[in-house]
């Protein structure tokens, strides 16, 4: 599955135990991709002396918070479409 700037999104709020990059805070919102950065390998993997692959394609993700927003980069497999 693949993402465009300005589709919404939802990331997972699965349990993940151990090294991961998806902070806490943003399990389970919904925010809207702004760019796609590309495909590289996958450093939860990398984290425990694994290849990374295959590649996951990592995305520059906005949260509304109020009048502002944060940015986060969220690889894909955190990733689901948005209703």
């Amino acid at each position: 599955m693949s993402f465009a700037p300005g589709q919404r999104v939802r990331v997972s709020a699965r349990e993940h135990r151990g090294h991961h990059r998806t902070p806490a805070y943003i399990k389970c919102k919904v925010g809207t991709v702004e760019r796609v950065h590309g495909e590289f390998t996958n450093p939860e993997r990398r984290a425990y002396g694994d290849d990374g692959l295959p590649k996951q394609q990592l995305y520059l993700v906005a949260f509304e918070q109020g009048r502002d927003s944060i940015l986060v980069d969220v690889y894909e497999h955190w990733l689901e479409a948005a209703e």
